[in-house]
Parts: structure tokens; C-alpha cells; sequence
């Protein structure tokens, strides 16, 4: 999961990345208004962690702007408003979620999971595939039944195929996907790790599509070959 935080305040901010980055997710942080619509025109995120107290703009406002122009990525708000009105009127605008600070990263992580199975249609974690079975909050990977040993990076390529079923992805996208924009990447990297991940959980888990990039193989393909 890539996920987007925009938060002014760098304690809290390390604090997210940290949290969030040990149990698995892919983190960009920017700490204005005006750098989050730069970070969303350049890289796709799978969700969006949003403070309302920006120091160039309301945060309300950039929600309100950022759905008008009909970017539907998930959008959680955290900040320490806390009244009804203020968890009213950020919904309305927009937001799928509405967590106050102080809060949690175990809910905060739990939180962010629900609302990417909300936009993947599933109504629990588990993920099933064919022979292979993914839960993404604890990043268990089953293959048969028997559990199967990936790495960050591979558990990351993993999900963003299986958020995306029949979708294709181009190398940029999963690059977004499984990367920050801080690490440094070699030029096979990628192709590394879907080498990894079908030799891990069979050579039909990633299908190619010539020219375009990548998709999830059919549900029989997680056979081992």
C-alpha cells in the first residue's frame, strides 16, 4: 500500500512513517497543501492521510478541491478537531475516514487497510486467489496452506496486483507502488522482485503484457510450475 501522509507537524509525521513503514506500507510524507497536490500529480497513491491544520491552506479546503477536480483516492483526516460539526463537515467534503489525534498507528494502519478493502469491494481482509490466500493487515502469505516467505517489497508488488485484479499495471505504477520516492533503485529492480514473486508463488502469478506492463495471472496460475 502506498500511502500519502500530509502533516505539518515532523513528530507525528516520523512518527506515521515509521509506524506504518514497519508493518509494510510504502510512505511519502509532505507537509503543505501545496506540496501534497504536487506529490498526487506525480505518483499514484493507494490513500491519503490528510491534517486540516496546514500551514499554507486549510486541509478542508484541499480535500474539497482535490474531490471537485475528481480524484477519488481514499482520504482518512486526522486531526485533533474534534467536534461533531468539524467531523461532519470533513466527511461531507469528501473524506472516508475521520480519526483524532491522539490515536493509535496499530487503528491508524487498521483504519487505512479497511478503506482499501472498501475500495477493492471485499468485506474482509483475507484476500484468496486460486491456491493463494493474502491478509494484508497481518501479511500472512499462504500458498496451499503453507505459508510462504516475502519480502517487504515483494508482499508490496503482491497487494498492488491483487488491489488490481484484471488491470493492467505500467513498471511506473507498481514502481509507485512498491518504492518510495527516496530509495535508491536499480534500473531491474522491479523485475527483480516480480522474478522473486513468481518463483515464490508460481510463474502464472505475473502475467506480462508486452508494451503496456503487468497484471495478476489468472486464479490457477499461483500453481507451481
Amino acid at each position: 500500500m502506498h500511502v500519502l501522509v500530509c502533516e505539518d507537524d515532523e513528530l507525528i509525521a516520523s512518527g506515521i512513517m515509521a509506524g506504518l513503514t514497519a508493518q509494510g506500507l510504502t510512505v511519502e510524507h509532505v507537509a503543505t497543501a501545496s506540496a501534497a497536490r504536487a506529490m498526487l500529480g506525480v505518483a499514484e497513491f493507494d490513500v491519503m492521510v490528510l491534517d486540516l491544520g496546514l500551514p499554507d491552506e486549510d486541509g478542508l479546503k484541499l480535500l474539497k478541491q482535490l474531490r471537485h477536480s475528481g480524484l477519488e483516492i481514499p482520504v482518512l483526516i486526522l486531526t485533533a478537531r474534534d467536534s461533531v460539526t468539524d467531523r461532519v463537515d470533513g466527511l461531507q467534503a469528501g473524506a472516508d475516514d475521520y480519526l483524532l489525534k491522539p490515536f493509535d498507528l496499530r487503528e491508524l494502519a487498521a483504519r487505512l487497510h479497511t478503506l482499501l478493502r472498501r475500495v477493492a469491494g471485499r468485506s474482509v481482509n483475507l484476500i484468496e486467489h486460486g491456491r493463494l490466500t493474502y491478509d494484508p493487515s497481518t501479511r500472512e502469505t499462504l500458498l496451499g496452506g503453507q505459508p510462504v516467505d516475502l519480502s517487504r517489497r515483494e508482499q508490496s508488488l503482491l497487494q498492488a496486483l491483487l488491489h488490481n485484479r484484471g488491470r493492467v499495471l505500467s513498471s511506473e505504477q507498481l514502481k509507485d507502488s512498491v518504492y518510495g520516492f527516496n530509495d535508491e533503485l536499480e534500473s531491474n529492480a522491479l523485475n527483480v522482485h516480480i522474478h522473486h514473486l513468481r518463483r515464490k508463488l508460481g510463474n502464472g502469478i505475473v502475467e506480462t503484457v508486452r508494451g503496456l506492463g503487468y497484471r495478476l495471472g489468472p486464479a490457477d496460475g499461483g500453481e507451481e510450475s
